[in-house]
């Protein structure tokens, strides 16, 4: 009898908690008067990780109990983590995740500086150790995890009651996207950058016309001889690499082989390069790559794409984001017209490829073409930013007659770290004030005048410094 009732008791308190964590309840200590840590910890679901300490803030990060399957959240459970720099609960709020995993470090992203507010961060579900065990990874999908982005929300507003931005850089910038298009009355804002919009996945050119006018004609036919000379001494090259596989303990069961693991490495070099680097970094690619030695080539492949990556090792920590690509978010295709097919074996390979295969995967072709098609026609008080170099930004979003106050604005010269302050002087301004506009924090002098809006917050070097990962391989 003792022990059904701790069963029922137990079960009791599970349901509670998924049931009841957007709400406060008659134990929530009262605005005011409790300390920010025990308000934040009364909430059903939430338990503290880690305090740590940042001047002018509080920095939390938690556990929140999610349902593992929001459609049947009685199927189990996971533990999610987020993150909360705290200022003050009279301020706005922004709403920021990667699309990976979480910072668990204080930072703040360029929406917070600019509102000059807290800030929630929330690691995407199935990154370790927001995954729940065993994995279904068919729970893994834009829906289930704005749903996840959901809850959060409505659990934290009866903390921080005024206006929410919800923002994100690269894949967190289409997870900002989604989270609009399946909520679309939760937030006041969205601030998407560099968000990737793969609306037909099997229609790519978009890209191979991208490449063909980047930058300038020398900078791309540097690179395009590094590239062609790493496949057309493969055969040193790739002794070379079995080497330093074996020095570093890499295995390649995932992608099936080292020879396709090298070829992965050496045809992203391009793209990698404009995702990360500058026009004026071209300086740093060898100028005749036919007399380069097989060591200069090695360098400068090693150095933008990273000859780890598409080792298990490399891949283990990003198989839900190749899941999702797999899936769902499509991935591209490129051409490489000045390679002769000679010298290329397998092509960009698909995202199938770099996920273990006891996880089943098939395409949805519908999920993109439903985002983009709601964007273009009811996009409210959003904001995507590109930069003008970044591969990524080949296929944006884009905004129709029915979107309201949005906007599509690029960064010139900039690549897949463009933001708000790398845009044109005007456009910068605007898109400034329509944030704080956004955020309920706009001053009379910006709504009269747009061109006078800056952001709240003085710059901090440590807090501000913007977390774009280089990610060598192929992946926003």
């Amino acid at each position: 009898m003792r022990k059904a009732l701790r069963w029922l008791l137990a079960l009791t308190v599970l349901i509670g908690t998924l049931s009841t964590a957007g709400a406060a309840t008659a134990a929530e200590p009262e605005a005011g008067t409790a300390d920010i840590k025990e308000r934040l910890l009364s909430i059903p679901g939430m338990s503290l990780i880690e305090e740590k300490p940042y001047a002018g803030y509080r920095f939390f990060v938690l556990n929140y109990t999610q349902p593992v399957d929001h459609r049947r959240p009685s199927k189990g459970t996971f533990q999610q983590r987020i993150s909360v720099l705290h200022k003050d609960v009279n301020r706005p709020t922004v709403f920021f995740t990667s699309g990976y995993g979480l910072n668990t470090n204080p930072s703040r992203s360029e929406p917070t500086r600019i509102v000059d507010g807290n800030q929630v961060s929330l690691e995407y579900r199935f990154f370790t150790p927001s995954r729940p065990q065993p994995a279904d990874w068919s729970k893994l999908d834009i829906w289930q995890a704005a749903s996840d982005q959901h809850r959060v929300f409505k659990a934290l507003k009866s903390v921080y009651g005024k206006n929410w931005i919800s923002t994100g850089g690269s894949k967190g910038g289409m997870t900002a996207t989604y989270y609009e298009r399946f909520y679309p009355r939760d937030m006041d804002g969205v601030v998407a950058y560099v968000a990737p919009n793969d609306v037909v996945n099997k229609e790519d050119s978009a890209y191979d016309r991208f490449f063909a006018r980047v930058g300038t004609q020398e900078c791309r036919d540097r690179l395009n001889a590094v590239q062609r000379e790493a496949l057309v001494r493969r055969e040193p090259l790739e002794k070379k690499y079995a080497a330093y596989a074996e020095e570093n303990g890499l295995t390649f069961k995932t992608i099936g082989s080292l020879d396709r693991a090298y070829e992965a490495v050496v045809l992203d070099y391009v793209w990698g390069f404009w995702q990360y680097s500058l026009l004026q970094d071209c300086d740093q690619i060898p100028a005749d790559a036919k007399k380069a030695t097989d060591d200069e080539i090695w360098n400068s492949i090693d150095t933008i794409s990273g000859f780890t990556f598409y080792a298990d090792q490399g891949l283990t920590p990003y198989t839900p984001y190749y899941y999702q690509a797999g899936t769902q978010l499509g991935a591209p295709t490129i051409h490489f017209p000045h390679i002769e097919k000679k010298y290329i074996r397998y092509g960009y390979q698909p995202p199938r490829n770099f996920v273990p295969r006891d996880i089943p995967m098939k395409f949805q072709p519908s999920a993109m073409r439903d985002v983009d098609t709601w964007v273009r026609h009811n996009a409210r008080h959003m904001l995507f930013v590109y930069g003008q170099n970044d591969p990524w930004g080949a296929e944006p979003f884009r905004l129709g007659r029915g979107a309201k106050d949005s906007y599509v604005l690029t960064a010139p010269g900039m690549n897949h770290g463009a933001n708000v302050a790398g845009l044109v002087p005007e456009e910068k301004a605007l898109a400034t004030a329509r944030v704080l506009e956004w955020a309920g924090v706009a001053s009379g002098a910006v709504q009269a005048d747009p061109q006078a809006a800056k952001p709240l917050a003085k710059f901090d070097a440590k807090l501000d410094k913007r977390d774009v990962q280089r990610e060598m391989t192929l992946r926003p």
